[in-house]
């Protein structure tokens, strides 16, 4: 049963020089376009279902003007939600206003998602963002006002020229906007962005866990629980709708580059605005065997805190993981049936993962 939706709106009104996501600069023509594709896209695929979530992403969904946004919301309209349901809809500060703000809350936006990355000047110019304290502060006042109770923002840590003094400052900031969730990511380099064509490397390694433990620690301090290898929340605030993927649930993916994952089939749309344009929504399929569905559900299940459940993984697939000498090792742990990896273990948690599905016991 497929209980969530992700939406995609690539469009941005600037291309920040990190961003390697289906993006695409705003254009208003373009827009209206792609919404009535959207539209018809929903309306063919969907099938139905009652949906626990639904997540609108980007590129930078508040890019869209108001009418744009009313459209997007009839579009969406068209699924059968829970009134239980967590709705959440990426944005930037720079391009939110309080009329956006508003529009949300009408139509059933119940979690905001905000790109903050850092308050540094200096490393603002070098991602190409233009955010501002000051903003920043007038959306968050404005959003609490309104009646948003559950906010995440991303802070991106990493970056080139960063210190830790730097990362703190950021925190602290953070702290100040008293919000609930926090998505925190170290600066990856990726191919095809701005910073790969401008040849900019990675910071030093250690300077890198330095900052990661700092950060750890500085979010218990502050009472958010990190419940998976990149997010931290306020109790009861986790993103339900990212659970969903980790715990690897099914989910529709509709809109220019998105992924699915629906019955034995994992598919992603194209990424070019030309083939999306005529109907051509899906580039890829990948048609799941049994092995496949083992990797993914372990990969995913090893994000969270709480890890893998052995029993239920193990009548799922009829399997046994082997994980002795990981356990030896204090790479991984055991506690009521779940196997997981220790937080001073998950910044290496991609090499463990790999070792487990290695282990894997097919009967």
């Amino acid at each position: 049963m497929v209980k969530h939706c992700y939406i995609h709106i690539p469009f941005c009104e600037k291309i920040c020089a990190y961003c390697d996501f289906c993006k695409l600069f705003y254009k208003e023509d373009l827009v209206d376009k792609y919404l009535e594709e959207l539209d018809k896209e929903v309306t063919t695929l969907y099938n139905g279902e009652t949906l626990e979530t639904v997540y609108i992403g980007g590129g930078t969904p508040s890019s869209l003007n108001l009418k744009q946004l009313t459209k997007l919301f009839e579009i969406i309209s068209k699924l059968k939600i829970s009134n239980k349901a967590e709705v959440t809809i990426e944005g930037n500060f720079s391009n939110t206003t309080k009329e956006k703000l508003a529009l949300f809350w009408k139509n059933g936006i119940n979690r905001l998602s905000f790109g903050l990355e850092t308050t540094n000047k200096k490393q603002l110019d070098l991602l190409e963002r233009i955010e501002s304290e000051e903003k920043t502060k007038e959306i968050i006042k404005a959003a609490k006002e309104i009646g948003f109770n559950n906010i995440n923002v991303d802070l991106m840590y990493a970056l080139p020229g960063e210190d830790l003094t730097d990362v703190k400052r950021d925190l602290e900031f953070i702290k100040s906007l008293e919000i609930e969730h926090i998505s925190c990511y170290s600066l990856i380099i990726e191919e095809h962005t701005k910073f790969a064509t401008m040849d900019i490397k990675s910071i030093d390694e250690d300077v890198d866990y330095a900052m990661y433990e700092y950060i750890c620690s500085w979010m218990r301090d502050n009472g958010f629980e990190h419940y998976e290898i990149s997010n931290y929340s306020k109790n009861g605030y986790q993103s339900i709708h990212n659970l969903g993927y980790w715990d690897n649930e099914e989910y529709y993916g509709f809109g220019l580059g998105a992924s699915a994952f629906m019955g034995k089939k994992r598919s992603s749309n194209t990424r070019s605005i030309t083939k999306y344009l005529k109907g051509h929504y899906i580039n890829e399929e990948e048609i799941l065997r049994k092995e496949d569905f083992v990797y993914y559900e372990i990969m995913l299940n090893l994000r969270k805190k709480e890890g893998i459940n052995l029993n239920k993984i193990s009548d799922k697939y009829n399997i046994k993981l082997d994980y002795k000498e990981l356990l030896t090792k204090g790479l991984v742990q055991v506690k009521d049936n779940y196997l997981f990896i220790p937080e001073d273990k998950w910044y290496i948690s991609n090499d463990i993962i790999i070792m487990l599905i290695e282990g894997v016991i097919y009967e």
